[in-house]
C-alpha cells in the first residue's frame, strides 16, 4: 500500500480531492513495526501524525496498577494528530499487536508545506479540529464522571 492509498482509505481525508491527498502522500514517510513493538511510548515527544495502513495497534496508558488499556485501532484510523498543531509529549503507548504498516507526516515536514501548499494544510488542520471536536463530544458524560469524582 502506498501513501495516498492509506490516506483515501482514512476518514480523516475523507473531504480531500485526489489532488489533496497526493500533496499530503508527498510527505509521508512509510513506517513499518513489527508485532511487539511500540510505534512510540507514552511521554515521548509527539511531533507526528500517523495513519494506520495496515495492522492492528494497542493504545494504552500507565496506571497505578500497571498498564490500563485504553483502545485499539486498525487500517484507516489514525493517532498523533494534535502534533501537527503543537509539539507536546504522547498521551499514551501505542504497540503494535500486528505487524503495521504506517504512514508519518511530521510537524516540520508539514509546516514547511504549508508555505507552498497552504490550501491543502489548512484542510487537514480543520478534519483534526472536527474530529478532535467530535472525540470531545461523544466522551462528554466520561469526562463529566471523572470531574464528579475529583
Amino acid at each position: 500500500m502506498d501513501a495516498a492509498s492509506a490516506l483515501r482509505a482514512s476518514p480523516l481525508f475523507q473531504t480531500f480531492t485526489d489532488t489533496g491527498v497526493g500533496i499530503l502522500a508527498t510527505i509521508c514517510s512509510p513506517k513499518n513495526f513489527p508485532a511487539g513493538t511500540p510505534l512510540f511510548v507514552e511521554n515521548m515527544v509527539s511531533d507526528s501524525l500517523m495513519v494506520i495502513g495496515e495492522g492492528r495497534v494497542a493504545l494504552s496508558t500507565r496506571g497505578e496498577k500497571g498498564d490500563l488499556a485504553i483502545g485499539e485501532l486498525g487500517p484507516g484510523d489514525w493517532l498523533g494528530e494534535l502534533s501537527l498543531i503543537n509539539t507536546g509529549q504522547r498521551l499514551c503507548t501505542a504497540m503494535a499487536l500486528t505487524p503495521v504498516a504506517a504512514f508519518e507526516i511530521r510537524q516540520a515536514d508539514f509546516q514547511r508545506l504549508t508555505a507552498t501548499k497552504p490550501q491543502a494544510c489548512m484542510k487537514l488542520l480543520m478534519a483534526i479540529c472536527i474530529t478532535f471536536g467530535q472525540k470531545v463530544q461523544a466522551n462528554r458524560d466520561s469526562l463529566r464522571t471523572l470531574v464528579a469524582r475529583t
